[in-house]
């Protein structure tokens, strides 16, 4: 099963870089020797066993864009499933930019209604000041752009994780069923004591799916209900409930992306010393984590905060489940 992914924007905004990061294992220090696209360079890229990503990396030359939005026009804009539009945050000639992507949004209604638009505003790293408050602009600006059309807006860099926080969403709405696959990985969890469980894509490391965080304690549910007393007050405050994950044991909120990245560029260095990369345990005063092989396509991440947990268990438990897992890869491409 082929996706077709169109990523364009101006010339120079850093659509090469970001797709030689996510696809082709290169650190970002190398980016700088990579040359302008011409016309359209075509990839196939096999994510999850049969599924393909038919990603066209468009060449944001005016005449490379005048040309797409005419006599390519057809050619272009069918069949897409996602269209991925880059932003440089410090854009020379925003106006222009944005003329351009009103133009391609009319034609991705012309020939690919259905498809999903996602705007990366490109080059953070270059924001001096607030980047939130600019970012917050950005969006608000392109979101009114887009008129009738719903867009997701993210904020990228090639110098941190938010790439893969990006692309990883993007990849997320591509694949069929991902929400039985986090079904199964809550299940699996819930097996395993582990507080979370991360399924990554073996080549990218972008997150496929994550396990649903576990349920409250029951007594904190019951305190939930019931409200907590206010000290030094006979009255009742009820409080809104937050997310036990996070309050317990205060995971990151960029954990995943900041895995991807690490896990990549461990991968890379590995490569360099010509060493494969096959597997990670971790056991810390905080929590123990194992990295490990699920299926053929697919690495799954065990974060365990319970120290009577051994490492060895879980690499068992992975064992036991990878045939299912690989049932559900299938059946999820399948479908």
């Amino acid at each position: 099963m082929k996706k077709k992914v169109l990523l364009m924007g101006a010339s120079g905004s850093g659509k090469t870089s970001m797709r030689s990061l996510i696809f082709s294992n290169n650190p970002a220090s190398l980016t700088s020797r990579l040359g302008a696209t011409i016309d359209v360079e075509q990839n196939h890229v096999r994510f999850l066993g049969d599924l393909i990503l038919n990603l066209w990396d468009c060449g944001g030359q005016d005449s490379f864009m005048d040309s797409y939005l005419s006599t390519q026009r057809s050619t272009i804009f069918q069949h897409v499933g996602v269209m991925i539009y880059v932003f440089e945050v410090e854009s020379r000639d925003m106006p222009k930019d944005l003329t351009y992507y009103r133009d391609c949004l009319d034609a991705l209604r012309k020939y690919s209604s259905d498809a999903s638009v996602f705007l990366l505003v490109h080059k953070m790293d270059l924001v001096k000041g607030d980047k939130g408050t600019q970012l917050e602009r950005k969006r608000r600006d392109l979101q009114a752009e887009s008129g009738d059309v719903e867009v997701t807006v993210f904020g990228t860099s090639i110098y941190d994780e938010s790439l893969y926080k990006a692309w990883s969403r993007i990849v997320h709405t591509i694949i069929p069923n991902a929400a039985v696959l986090t079904k199964h990985l809550t299940t699996f969890a819930e097996a395993c004591s582990a507080t979370e469980v991360i399924l990554f894509e073996r080549t990218t490391f972008l997150v496929i799916a994550t396990s649903s965080p576990p349920a409250p304690p029951a007594s904190s549910q019951r305190a939930l209900a019931n409200g907590a007393a206010t000290p030094g007050s006979s009255s009742t405050v009820v409080t809104a409930p937050t997310s036990p994950v996070e309050d317990v044991h205060k995971l990151n909120a960029t954990r995943y992306e900041r895995t991807s990245e690490l896990i990549k560029a461990l991968k890379h260095s590995c490569s360099r010393v010509r060493e494969e990369f096959y597997a990670l345990e971790m056991e810390l005063p905080e929590f123990t984590a194992v990295l490990d092989e699920m299926t053929k396509n697919t690495y799954v991440l065990i974060v365990v905060h319970d120290p009577t947990i051994e490492t060895a268990a879980l690499k068992i438990n992975i064992r036991t489940a990878r045939q299912k897992f690989e049932e559900l890869q299938n059946d999820s491409i399948s479908a």
